[in-house]
């Protein structure tokens, strides 16, 4: 499993809207040979046909896909915003992170999301996460759990 390791991070960047955020993350994980890249339209898709279900915590959305949309081995992406986006929830916008998830069968996806919450359940992991200006402080951050 790929877990965000440094081709699957990228920091500071520069998005308007919630689709262009996740296609970024997808990118990532297309770039690698992780996914295809109907799964980042099935992404995409998810988030305009289902809202925005997928802003799990305050400022982290976690775009994901069914594993038959096209996921050819499981894989983290992170890409950390520069300015923060509104996906439209009622509590947890604005969005900071963009966590994309790629399971291949959905007990690797459960795998994912317990070795993520480790991560995302700990506020100064998260406040780290979000400051990061170099891929050696995110390797900090998540050391342990790749």
């Amino acid at each position: 499993m790929r877990f965000l390791d440094e081709k699957l991070v990228e920091l500071g960047a520069v998005v308007k809207t919630p689709q262009e955020a996740i296609r970024r993350a997808g990118f990532l994980l297309v770039q690698e040979g992780i996914i295809k890249e109907e799964y980042v339209l099935a992404m995409v898709d998810s988030y305009e046909k289902q809202g925005p279900y997928i802003v799990l915590a305050p400022g982290i959305a976690m775009p994901h896909a069914r594993p038959e949309m096209g996921v050819n081995s499981p894989g983290v992406s992170l890409v950390q915003l520069a300015t923060p986006v509104e996906f439209g929830h009622s509590s947890n916008d604005p969005v900071y992170l963009v966590v994309a998830l790629a399971g291949s069968t959905s007990e690797e996806h459960v795998g994912i999301l317990q070795r993520l919450s480790l991560v995302l359940g700990n506020q100064d992991k998260v406040d780290g996460l979000k400051s990061a200006v170099s891929y050696k402080e995110i390797q900090k951050i998540v050391e342990g759990l790749v």
